[in-house]
């Protein structure tokens, strides 16, 4: 029996070994899938479950730029190079995380994130217990082909999930615009920044070399938040 378990921590570890970054992505999605229950389920309070939400966008964050990396391996500071990595999810998904990490926790906004490293990590799952041996850890295999057999359930709950993320999220950046705009009126110092910066882009969207769909979209924007300024700022 002794023998049996050496070779299978053996086996085990020569796989995990011959896949450094496949292996380093498997650990950051189970850290993330732990740091997203802990929020889900605030066992130990609200200031912890915060900060396990940060934990799990940010693990999420070296997830998402490990596959980055692994897809485009050789990093090029060019317009290609962007467009090509726009195109890829893990870097929408490294995009995603880095904006929400420091906003306040959003449950809405952790499920794709628990979701997809849950769902990423039983596949990997399933290749390392395969290099344990065929018969490893049986109850392990059974909740993984759960997972595996509900797979296109769990992606329609993410894509529902986005689909009322994104109105939720407008909806704080409207509310974030409005506190600023009503903060300057009780901050002298921010009342004159917002003049300088407004006085600064219309000069720099007044020259002639600025696209006619920029120079529009940046009077309408500064025309909405006028509107949303208090009566005499």
């Amino acid at each position: 029996r002794a023998n049996s378990e050496q070779t299978t921590f053996y086996n085990r570890t020569q796989f995990m070994l011959a896949n450094k970054l496949e292996t380093a992505m498997w650990l950051s999605r189970l850290f993330t899938i732990y740091c997203s229950v802990m929020f889900i389920l605030p066992l130990l309070g609200p200031q912890a479950a915060a900060n396990f939400y940060q934990r799990a966008l940010l693990a999420n964050a070296l997830t998402s730029a490990l596959r980055l990396h692994q897809r485009l391996p050789h990093f090029q500071l060019s317009r290609a190079f962007l467009a090509q990595a726009l195109q890829e999810d893990s870097c929408h998904y490294l995009l995603y995380s880095l904006i929400l990490v420091n906003s306040n926790p959003i449950t809405m906004s952790i499920f794709p994130v628990f979701l997809f490293s849950l769902l990423h990590a039983t596949a990997y799952t399933k290749k390392v217990l395969d290099a344990m041996g065929p018969n490893s850890l049986p109850f392990v295999r059974n909740f993984l082909n759960k997972l595996t057999a509900n797979q296109q359930n769990i992606l329609k709950f993410i894509a529902c999930n986005e689909i009322f993320l994104m109105p939720a999220t407008v909806f704080m950046l409207f509310r974030y615009v409005y506190f600023l705009v009503h903060f300057s009126s009780f901050f002298p110092f921010c009342l004159t920044l917002f003049s300088e910066l407004r006085i600064l882009l219309e000069h720099f969207i007044m020259k002639p070399a600025c696209p006619a769909f920029f120079r529009k979209m940046c009077l309408n924007s500064i025309a909405f938040m006028s509107r949303l300024a208090p009566t005499g700022v």
